[in-house]
């Protein structure tokens, strides 16, 4: 069972994720911990699989809170089902460490939130799209300078076809052309398919949705004003009093469909239509006065602390401390945007680009789950493994041959999915259950966090599990 079958809303294209950002190390369970090798240097090393995370808002955040933690590389390992999802990352991460002198924290996180979840941005933010788009072909095309200019990230994994689709998805990005993306009528087509009959009364399927689905599960900033614009429109983020008028070509992908009994290659919007892009940044904070309410009603709206959240996941990875704007009422005391409190280091723009010293984002090939246990690179290697709704078919038995002693894995829930009914989420999650024992895996201790479930490898063989995958891979029919 996959979420993605469960509800046409959800789409076949996940452009972000269903559950809210989180540091990887606060969740990392303390045995998975104990068991790190040391690299080289001496240092103690965490890698990390993340299967269908999409929007990198992962790995942004743990990045961003290093300086929390005692010292460790980490390596990340991205595994996606389609290379529109790595072509977003790469500028998402691309985005993240621009040196401050280039662009500022606000506009950064901006741009930021526009490029993940408005399918119209500004004019300003589609120059930045193209300005990169040309930088990122040359990154595909040529490994060596990607590596000078952008070493926080390695390619060499991905196939040579791979790399020249995303050579493709580039230069349909770096096209400023705006018919070659019609998005405002591909999402007006979309919500007339998934709402058929009901779509003339599409305001109080909205608000049905939001208040007896997403407020239920914990999502209750998000309020019926900005949910039904973003629904209605697909513009989930106007911080600016600005025109947002140019379709997001990184929310287009490929499929193929049928016609005259022909596939034919289409481009198109495949995503969500149902959720939206606030449960990433703009439901839980750090800030609990971000949380008041008033009367009942959330003083903040979830694009606001969406914003906070993005600009505070840049102001640590730029000045390794925590964020802490300054109030309101003292403007004048803190002329200098974004200071942060006496505890913060002060913002200096000498200091260069955010660090990512001790961090590396590895591209896997697409879907290729199933056969990493075959290489001796990555037998054993992952301490923590990360599943989104979407891609946990993949979780097979024999993911125990690639998880580390003790390696803690994640499976984020259907929870914020509003096409599901309480029995459909109850039905995922025991299945999950099912699934990760079949690999080896048993429950943790009980989570705060509603929105994944948390287990950790068992203590059975490994040589016990690769002979049962073995059997199983012998006794699978051949197609």
């Amino acid at each position: 069972m996959t979420a993605a079958g469960s509800g046409n809303g959800f789409g076949t294209a996940a452009w972000w994720g269903f559950s809210p950002a989180f540091d990887l190390q606060a969740v990392c369970l303390e045995t998975s911990v104990e068991h790190l090798q040391l690299s080289q240097d001496g240092i103690p090393e965490l890698n990390i699989l993340l299967v269908g995370s999409v929007d990198a808002r992962h790995i942004l955040k743990t990045m961003s809170q290093t300086h929390m933690w005692p010292q460790k590389k980490i390596n990340f390992y991205v595994l996606e089902n389609n290379l529109e999802a790595l072509g977003r990352q790469l500028l998402f991460l691309s985005l993240a460490v621009e040196p401050p002198e280039k662009m500022g924290l606000q506009e950064k996180s901006e741009i930021f939130l526009e490029l993940m979840g408005n399918t119209l941005v500004r004019s300003q933010t589609a120059a930045y799209l193209q300005e990169k788009s040309d930088l990122f072909i040359r990154y595909v095309t040529n490994l060596d300078f990607q590596q000078a200019e952008l070493p926080i990230l390695d390619l060499s994994a991905l196939k040579f076809k791979e790399r020249d689709q995303l050579e493709g998805i580039f230069r349909f990005w770096r096209n400023p052309d705006p018919r070659a993306f019609q998005i405002k009528q591909l999402w007006d087509l979309r919500l007339r398919q998934y709402l058929g009959t009901r779509y003339d009364s599409r305001r109080g399927v909205c608000d049905w949705d939001l208040t007896m689905k997403l407020h239920e599960h914990g999502a209750k900033v998000i309020g019926s004003r900005e949910f039904f614009h973003w629904r209605d429109t697909g513009v989930a983020f106007e911080m600016r009093e600005a025109a947002y008028d140019v379709p997001n070509k990184t929310l287009a992908s490929g499929r193929l469909l049928r016609h005259k009994g022909e596939p034919v290659p289409a481009r198109g919007y495949w995503g969500d239509i149902a959720t939206g892009p606030y449960i990433t940044f703009g439901i839980e904070t750090e800030d609990a006065s971000l949380l008041k309410t008033c009367n009942g009603l959330p003083t903040k709206s979830a694009q606001e602390i969406s914003l906070h959240n993005v600009t505070a996941i840049f102001y640590g990875l730029s000045y390794h401390s925590h964020y802490d704007p300054p109030a309101s009422s003292h403007e004048e005391e803190n002329s200098v945007s974004l200071q942060g409190s006496s505890d913060c280091v002060k913002l200096d723009t000498t200091n260069g680009p955010p660090s990512s010293d001790g961090v590396q984002v590895h591209f896997l090939p697409l879907s290729c789950l199933s056969e990493l246990h075959h290489k001796g690179k990555y037998q054993q290697l992952f301490n923590l493994i990360f599943f989104s709704c979407s891609m946990v078919h993949f979780l097979k038995p024999n993911l125990h041959l690639v998880s580390a002693p003790k390696a803690t894995l994640i499976v984020e829930l259907t929870k914020f999915l509003p096409d599901l009914r309480k029995e459909q989420v109850s039905e995922f999650v025991f299945r999950v259950a099912s699934m990760v024992t079949e690999a080896g895996f048993v429950p943790a201790e009980a989570t705060k966090k509603k929105a994944f479930s948390l287990f950790q490898r068992g203590d059975q063989e490994v040589e016990e599990i690769h002979s049962e995958t073995s059997l199983l891979e012998m006794t699978e029919p051949v197609p």
